[in-house]
């Protein structure tokens, strides 16, 4: 008896331990790889619900934009997977016409304006892959500098006002904010 429990356990652990070890799902591993939190941004005005789901990275004493995330380059707009945004309605953002769905943002940081990105590619892990083919729209807003340093980076509706809000993205001392007006019922 204890040689056939021997054996189970062996058989076992054995093919656990392959298993574990044989990872061919690269999405398994870098959700197992996360460094920084997953974080949510929601709205919601009359029939309408923007809801933004992105990686949380903190400052931890970096200087960021220019040189931790360098100037001209497309950034993920967070931390691990691509921020996704989803919006049930049509929404004008900036001065552009955004039909309902779920798009992949990105953002390209310089020091004066950043360019934002709706990409139509969804799942991304980062922006490694990015493919600017894929891109829905895209649109300049200007950089606001903070006075004070935001520690994690943040992204927040503002509430809404006559039927717009504010989308704002804040870290370390910058801060870009795009105006979004909701059409009516």
């Amino acid at each position: 008896m204890k040689l056939i429990s021997y054996l189970f356990f062996v058989v076992l652990f054995g093919f656990t331990a392959c298993k574990s070890g044989d990872s061919q799902d690269s999405s398994y591993d870098q959700v197992g790889n996360r460094k920084s939190p997953i974080s949510i941004s929601s709205i919601k005005h009359e029939g309408t619900y923007i809801k933004v789901v992105y990686g949380q990275p903190y400052r931890k004493g970096r200087t960021i934009f220019g040189n931790w995330e360098p100037f001209g380059e497309v950034w993920r707009t967070g931390a691990n997977e691509a921020t996704e945004i989803t919006i049930t309605r049509p929404v004008l953002m900036a001065d552009n016409v955004i039909e309902a769905g779920t798009y992949s943002l990105f953002t390209i940081p310089y020091e004066n304006e950043w360019t934002i990105i709706l990409n139509s590619e969804l799942g991304q892990w980062g922006a490694f892959e990015y493919d600017d083919r894929r891109d829905y729209v895209r649109f300049e807003v200007p950089t606001i500098s903070l006075d004070k340093p935001m520690e994690a980076f943040t992204i927040a509706f503002d509430d809404v006002q006559n039927s717009m809000t504010t989308l704002g993205l804040s870290w370390d001392v910058v801060k870009v904010e795009i105006p979004i007006r909701f059409y009516g019922e």
